[in-house]
């Protein structure tokens, strides 16, 4: 950093550089690991990854034990707990208030948000890469002979669309809450909630798989190809609950005051 005297008293930093963005991701990553709350978080996504696994490895029939079939398993757990993840992410600046001297050091708010975006999908490929890895070792201990039959890129490819669009939503709610308790009980009870309204409410139910992200995303989960209406359900579901919260929450803390 290097700094000149402008005039008596008065520092000129016009010349000094910017805080490199990796170092800014760096900083979020190991915020999320310092934090008590943060640390038990990530203990407990790879924990909980591996007990769903070796739950369903004992209870399955032989013939159900693909690897398929066991990093599958994991998407629920891990669609609970990564979303979590990234509201703590946003909001741990509020609850902790460091959020003064986090914007003190870095006066832009966006790069710091960026950063934190950015942080949260690193943890989330992470969890990726752990579910796979626990899933292709129980296929390796006990698999089916077909274990590892039909398995492609596109397979992959939703499996981390589901886990990535979870932290994203995550992050979203926290952006607009700014406040732990209140985006992770909205985030867990609005979604769920707005589910079962869609599927009991007959006026709804052509139309739900266009406006609700848990009805347009479960052939994700079917491990079927996705026709092009499903995929553009994905798409309008995703830019309602995920996109445009996101852009709400941007808006509010770009412009609110820091405590």
């Amino acid at each position: 950093m290097s700094a000149t005297l402008a005039a008596p008293g008065l520092i000129d930093i016009s010349a000094t550089k910017k805080v490199p963005f990796t170092r800014l991701v760096g900083v979020e990553l190991r915020k999320m690991a310092d934090t008590r709350a943060g640390l038990w978080l990530l203990i407990l996504i790879a924990a909980v990854t591996a007990l769903i696994v070796t739950i369903f490895f004992l209870v399955s029939d032989a013939d159900d034990r693909t690897f398929l079939n066991f990093m599958g398993a994991t998407a629920t757990p891990q669609g609970f707990l990564l979303p979590v993840l990234g509201i703590l992410l946003i909001t741990s600046e509020w609850g902790q208030r460091t959020g003064l001297t986090t914007f003190a050091l870095t006066p832009s708010r966006s790069r710091i948000i960026w950063a934190k975006v950015a942080a949260a999908l690193v943890l989330g490929f992470a969890a990726i890469v752990v579910a796979i890895g626990v899933a292709a070792l129980a296929t390796v201990v006990g698999g089916a002979d077909d274990a590892w039959a039909n398995i492609g890129l596109d397979d992959f490819a939703k499996f981390g669309l589901l886990q990535v669009s979870g932290v994203l939503q995550g992050l979203a709610f926290g952006l607009i809450f700014l406040n732990s308790a209140a985006a992770i009980v909205t985030f867990f009870i609005l979604p769920t909630a707005f589910s079962i309204v869609a599927s009991l409410w007959s006026a709804l139910k052509d139309i739900a798989p266009w406006i609700d992200l848990g009805t347009s995303q479960v052939p994700l989960f079917s491990g079927v190809n996705l026709t092009g209406e499903e995929w553009g359900q994905v798409g309008t579901s995703s830019l309602i609950w995920i996109v445009l919260p996101f852009a709400v929450g941007l808006w509010r803390v770009l412009r609110a005051e820091v405590k």
